[in-house]
């Protein structure tokens, strides 16, 4: 006769892309820090000196991903990629704020979040991007003027 049931262990077999979100080792900024960035600190962020402990001496630097890179090439190819653009439209919504946080524990009513125009224009690098990859635009200024 054979005894009671055996209770299963559960490993935790399914819970690997939650273990991966929480993994601090390579935690970059949030949303707020960035957005913080961007309106007081954004001058110093791209005009950095030279640190050879970081990527391309820290002169490659894309202030919306908060992220270093190893030459101008590169970074321009990160200003083409979907992760940028996802961050650049993440940062249209204003952060959360501490009377929205206090909104919504219940001490206040709901007011959604407002998208906001951008303020900042492009980057240099950025800008040289685009114009790179736009050659007929001019001429179709010029048609229709």
């Amino acid at each position: 006769m054979p005894g009671p049931q055996k209770r299963k262990r559960q490993n935790n077999f399914g819970d690997t892309h939650l273990r991966r979100r929480w993994r601090t080792r390579r935690r970059t900024k949030d949303l707020d820090e960035i957005d913080h960035d961007i309106h007081h600190k954004a001058e110093p962020l791209l005009n950095q000196e030279i640190d050879v402990d970081r990527p391309g001496n820290a002169q490659f630097y894309c202030l919306h991903c908060a992220r270093y890179f190893i030459s101008d090439e590169a970074m321009n190819d990160h200003f083409r990629t979907k992760v940028h653009k996802r961050r650049l439209k993440a940062l249209e919504l204003e952060p959360y704020s501490i009377e929205e946080s206090e909104r919504a524990a219940g001490m206040g009513s709901y007011i959604a979040p407002k998208k906001r125009k951008m303020e900042t224009q492009p980057l240099k690098s950025e800008q040289s991007a685009v114009n790179k990859s736009d050659d007929g635009d001019d001429v179709m200024k010029d048609i229709t003027k």
